[in-house]
């Protein structure tokens, strides 16, 4: 019988290498019998990868000081480092697990504290993510196919603007993206070779991943899980059974700092920030979980937060990313940061399938590949795995990032770049191939590119001050990309190059603009993202790529030197402009004198002074190097301080200073509030030479 005239040649035979073919060219220039623009490309990509994510990188200050401040917390202390306490007096942690507070903390050990030691750890994991993931595309396809579908994949996630703007950032989603396109690599490698101890190593990443981000590090697992018991090899109770091996190895890898913490003594850890009872199982239900997909009152549902919206946050309904619906992905906020290339990842997807569903006859591949061992040709071929796993990813991650009512942030969708990218790497290579056998697929090919560039078009053309020649360009672009493209499969194949290149041009083309842009302005710590400001903005002064200022690059406790406002001059903490001084967000005003003055008086106290919230407190701590006290967490709702735990601290003399003001502490810390004002002394402005405010300083007795 004769086979698809899709189908790939028989594996061709092993390639012996030269003599003096050794490790050095062969990681240069790749293995005997790849292509020989394989391993070039791969390089290029890459090296264009670490420009993007680390050109203008000392720009950016601290970035998200909240995080920074506990990066440089945990390099003071081993406790505060474990837990991830804001403070190296381990008072409050931040809201998030440390794991990745954990990668930055030790590069800041190693190095010394500062914006490259912070943040250069971030822009290598970026890189890295591109790396893993083209090696997962290259395995899903047979010779040059793989390669192709590989190098498209690395090239997309590379250029899509969010994924650049948040690697050039210290939250926490590089190392989960990082993690998750490793664990997509080993459960395709399980898949592939049917070991149970390739998917427990998946399992163990998502775990680590989930130490990063708690319960967004999971949206993966339904897509791992069905892939591998659809597609692996074996009888369906065999791989039941090595899915509940991986789903013990991914609890434990999970679990295990939650259960230590919540079974360490209360009175000598730190509270645990943004839950509502000082448990890490609180934080992961609702702060991190159900509150982000549901919204709320309490503990992440709706509340702030360094990612905040909704009740104590910033970004209104729905946070900073748009209303929740169907079409949040494609709105004014959202659709420049991830969406472009959401069309042709789908149709990429549906055409795949199709491609690979197709009967062959008896050991001859599916088009690209082989079959899985002990599979049926075709129907559970490597390339079908692979499209079942990135499509599930991405199918997942839609649903839950359009139809979440809490708290969203564009730079949430960086999770998504991956699976778009391998989609249209693997998806575009299969079309391609395919229209040697029929005219239709060369004209699905050209309808997924005429799809993609008229989505381009309508968003350059929402801002038509960004460059505004672009939007014509594309438009141009695509149309000659798809004449070339659907010529070709009508037999011009002296046109199909061009149309390739062309088609390639016009899909890229918006996001590499857009994608360029976070090089040239200092990071907007809490929101970062890329290309022009669009839509209502992001809550914050600057909106979508706008001048959100951290801190300074320096250390802790450093002058600037050549600032004529020295250490304590320019922008706030919380991008609220004003002079010099630090903002106090939730909680008041802390101006150069009144620092001043609280370093001189602070004694043998170990902290610097308590006041409402993470955002004056995290300022504060960057900036004299000291630990400060944040009594509601990140925006002062957290009921982490208590009036017994105050007067205990005031007792013993570990606090001196208690500042109030602005919105203070809420909810059950307002018992504080008037503990302080009815028992502490009032520090009068004069004393410290400031001037009177809404800020009320207090000097416990």
């Amino acid at each position: 019988m004769n086979a698809s005239p899709t189908a790939a040649p028989h594996a061709a035979p092993a390639v012996t290498a030269p003599h003096g073919y050794g490790r050095t060219r062969r990681l240069l220039l790749g293995r005997p019998g790849d292509p020989r623009w394989a391993r070039p490309a791969l390089w290029a990509v890459l090296v264009l990868a670490a420009v993007l994510h680390t050109w203008a990188l000392g720009a950016n200050g601290y970035a998200n000081e909240y995080y920074a401040a506990a990066v440089y917390s945990g390099t003071r202390s081993w406790t505060a480092f474990f837990f991830g306490a804001l403070d190296a007096g381990s008072f409050i942690t931040v809201d998030k697990p440390p794991l990745a507070l954990w990668v930055m903390g030790l590069s800041a050990r190693i190095f010394g504290f500062g914006t490259w030691s912070m943040l250069l750890p971030q822009a290598a994991a970026g890189v890295a993510s591109v790396a893993v993931l083209h090696s997962a595309v290259r395995r899903s396809l047979a010779g040059a196919a793989g390669h192709a579908a590989a190098l498209v994949a690395a090239l997309v996630m590379t250029l899509t603007p969010i994924t650049v703007a948040i690697d050039r950032d210290n939250n926490p989603d590089t190392v989960l993206v990082l993690l998750l396109v490793a664990a997509a690599w080993f459960c395709l490698a399980a898949v592939r070779d049917g070991r149970t101890r390739t998917l427990v190593v998946a399992a163990v990443l998502v775990g680590l991943a989930f130490n990063a981000k708690m319960l967004q590090a999971y949206l993966v697992v339904p897509a791992f899980a069905l892939t591998y018991l659809y597609a692996a090899p074996g009888a369906f109770l065999r791989r039941v059974g090595r899915l509940l091996a991986a789903g013990a190895a991914l609890a434990v890898s999970s679990a295990w700092w939650m259960v230590v913490v919540d079974l360490w003594p209360e009175g000598s850890r730190p509270y645990i920030g943004g839950s509502t009872d000082n448990t890490v199982w609180d934080l992961v239900i609702g702060y991190n979980g159900l509150g982000r997909i549901f919204g709320g009152e309490r503990g992440g549902f709706g509340q702030g937060g360094p990612s905040g919206g909704g009740r104590g946050g910033f970004g209104g309904p729905g946070g900073w990313g748009g209303e929740a619906g169907a079409g949040r992905l494609f709105n004014d906020v959202l659709a420049g940061q991830i969406s472009w290339l959401i069309p042709f990842a789908v149709i990429a997807l549906v055409a795949g399938l199709v491609l690979t569903t197709r009967r062959f006859s008896p050991g001859v591949p599916a088009p690209g590949a082989g079959t899985v061992t002990g599979s049926r040709p075709g129907r559970r071929s490597v390339p079908r795995a692979a499209l079942l796993l990135w499509g599930g990813w991405l199918l997942v991650h839609y649903a839950v990032f359009s139809f979440s009512t809490g708290t969203f942030h564009p730079y949430y969708t960086t999770a998504m770049a991956p699976a778009i990218a391998a989609l249209t790497g693997l998806g575009g290579v299969l079309m391609w191939r395919a229209r040697r056998a029929s005219r239709v697929w060369g004209c699905v090919l050209a309808a997924s590119v005429a799809v993609t560039g008229v989505w381009s078009f309508a968003v350059l053309r929402r801002t038509p001050e960004f460059v505004p020649w672009l939007p014509w360009a594309v438009a141009g672009t695509t149309a000659a990309a798809v004449l070339g493209i659907a010529a070709a499969a009508f037999g011009a194949r002296r046109v199909a190059a061009a149309g390739l290149t062309a088609g390639v041009l016009a899909v890229l083309a918006g996001p590499a603009a857009y994608a360029v842009t976070p090089l040239g302005s200092r990071v907007n710590g809490t929101n970062p993202t890329a290309g022009p400001v669009t839509g209502r903005g992001a809550g914050f002064p600057g909106g979508p790529g706008g001048g959100f200022r951290g801190g300074f690059p320096e250390g802790p406790g450093q002058r600037t030197g050549d600032r004529p406002e020295g250490r304590y001059g320019g922008p706030s903490a919380s991008g609220v402009p004003g002079g010099p001084g630090f903002g106090g967000g939730p909680g008041g005003r802390v101006d150069e004198a009144m620092t001043a003055f609280l370093e001189r008086n602070q004694g043998g106290a170990t902290w610097l002074v308590a006041v409402a919230s993470a955002q004056s407190a995290s300022s504060l701590i960057l900036s004299t190097g000291r630990p400060v006290i944040a009594m509601g967490g990140f925006t002062g709702g957290d009921p982490a301080m208590t009036v017994a735990e105050l007067q205990e601290y005031a007792a013993d003399g570990r606090l001196k200073y208690v500042l109030l003001g602005g919105e203070g502490p809420r909810g059950g810390s307002s018992e504080v509030t008037a503990w302080v004002t009815a028992n502490g002394t009032p520090v009068a402005a004069s004393e410290y030479g400031g001037a009177d405010g809404e800020a009320s300083l207090y000097r416990l007795n």
